[in-house]
């Protein structure tokens, strides 16, 4: 049996939809303010071009309640991208990878691997890391669900990379490639701003840029 994914029918206009979920017992049960949900949707409010609309949930650590939001978010709110922060380390009550893992349909490794690429630039404990990326489908939709890690500077740098003083690309970041990953999987095109991530995509990928008024 194959794995159905969705298909955007010519010149049909359709919303992407982000899901934002922050992983963490204590945010979750009012210890302290949750910082994951926040910096994820200022970076995606800096980065990205294309009009969306987010899904944001705080959960505490527990691989069902994780598991069921991220199925909830991709086949009821019908999200395109699902965004996790926190959990993704060796300590016990760490379940996000096992529960991403356990929803997708097919496992995108080399997000993770990306990560902890990133990461080590700055700490040798990027290796403890477990971040991962997996595709979930049902029938008529698919979504791209990533792991990220929990701090918000750490969250910036795995998705816009690494640059030098003058603005150059010294590492690339993670969400480069998403764009054109969630075209494969039938989402919407998404376009980024260039000073924040540049998105790529093969050339024969690419689709015209929109006429502006002066030139409609």
């Amino acid at each position: 049996m194959t794995s159905p994914t969705t298909r955007n029918l010519p010149g049909l206009a359709v919303e992407l939809v982000i899901g934002l979920v922050s992983v963490s017992d204590r945010a979750s049960g009012g210890v302290y303010e949750d910082k994951g949900l926040p910096a994820l949707a200022d970076w995606l409010a800096s980065a990205l071009a294309t009009p969306y609309r987010l899904e944001t949930r705080l959960i505490p650590d527990e691989r069902a309640r994780i598991e069921a939001t991220l199925a909830e978010l991709v086949d009821v709110a019908r999200c395109h991208l699902v965004l996790t922060t926190g959990g993704t380390g060796p300590a016990r009550r760490d379940v996000t990878p096992e529960a991403t893992i356990a929803i997708g349909t097919r496992e995108m490794p080399g997000f993770g691997e990306q990560m902890r690429q990133i990461s080590l630039q700055f700490v040798p404990t990027a290796i403890l890391s477990r971040q991962t990326a997996v595709i979930r489908e049902i029938e008529g939709h698919a979504a791209l669900v990533m792991n990220l890690p929990g701090q918000p500077k750490a969250i910036k740098e795995t998705l816009e990379g690494l640059k030098d003083a003058d603005g150059k690309q010294l590492v690339g970041g993670i969400f480069a490639a998403v764009p054109y990953c969630v075209d494969l999987i039938g989402g919407p095109y998404m376009e980024t701003n260039p000073a924040v991530c540049k998105a790529f995509r093969p050339k024969s990928a690419l689709r015209p840029a929109p006429p502006t008024e002066n030139n409609a």
